[in-house]
């Protein structure tokens, strides 16, 4: 911890426009009695290396939440929050505005409607990005046991395993989901780039449950249960993951 502390200044920021087609008022809507946004907020502040989080908004009410919890704000312009925006050109936008005051050594990625991490996850993902002296990182899940099939020159195909040959489930080889919990990464990857991924990549393995994230009305009920089995319940009983 202190030698990452020592030589880096690590940022966390989590995207956030105000525009919603699912669920209006997404990033801010009441989940587990907190404003969505909140939860990565607290846990971005809660961990060991990120020094400052940062939320980059379009929208108004967002900024104000995101100052409530403790979260620098950062005004995203309109051409940037259109539904054709990508996170990046936003992300690219905020790394602009905090390094007119202070060089950055490594950017944090969190998305807000992936709720269900802890600052232990993010704490992690730092230690693995340095450890293997990476240029960008991206949080997963682990496939062990996936059968999936796709179709090749209008022939369906099995993909991640021979259905001829399908053996145990311990002896096929696992795959990993990016979930877009989390993203580390340098700056000039970004820039370069243009990606929040790219030169060497690492992966941080979650839980599967973890990948669970907000985009529909439904997913709500669904994060919630995970939310209150296991995170807070993580929290109530002392356990950091």
């Amino acid at each position: 911890m202190n030698k990452i502390k020592k030589h880096t200044n690590i940022v966390a920021i989590i995207p956030a426009r105000g525009g919603s087609k699912g669920i209006p008022r997404k990033n801010i809507i009441n989940f587990c009695g907190k404003p969505l946004m909140a939860w990565t907020i607290e846990q971005a502040a809660g961990s060991r290396y990120v020094d400052k989080v940062y939320v980059t908004s379009d929208n108004k009410e967002i900024l104000g939440v995101a100052k409530r919890y403790g979260a620098e704000i950062i005004r995203r312009p309109k051409e940037l929050s259109a539904d054709t925006s990508s996170s990046e050109e936003a992300i690219l936008h905020a790394v602009s505005e905090i390094e007119k005051t202070s060089a950055i050594d490594a950017v944090v990625f969190l998305q807000a409607t992936s709720p269900l991490r802890d600052s232990a996850d993010i704490d992690m993902a730092v230690e693995k990005f340095f450890a293997e002296n990476a240029d960008s990182l991206f949080s997963a899940a682990i496939l062990e046991d996936f059968c999936v099939w796709g179709y090749r020159n209008n022939v369906l195909k099995s993909i991640t395993f021979d259905h001829r040959n399908r053996g145990r489930r311990q002896e096929r080889t696992p795959y990993y989901l990016e979930n877009g919990s989390m993203y580390v990464f340098k700056p000039g990857i970004l820039r370069k780039y243009n990606n929040r991924l790219g030169g060497k990549i690492a992966m941080c393995a979650m839980d599967y449950w973890k990948s669970c994230e907000i985009d529909k009305t439904e997913d709500l009920e669904i994060c919630e249960y995970f939310m209150r089995n296991k995170v807070l319940k993580n929290r109530r009983t002392g356990r950091r993951r």
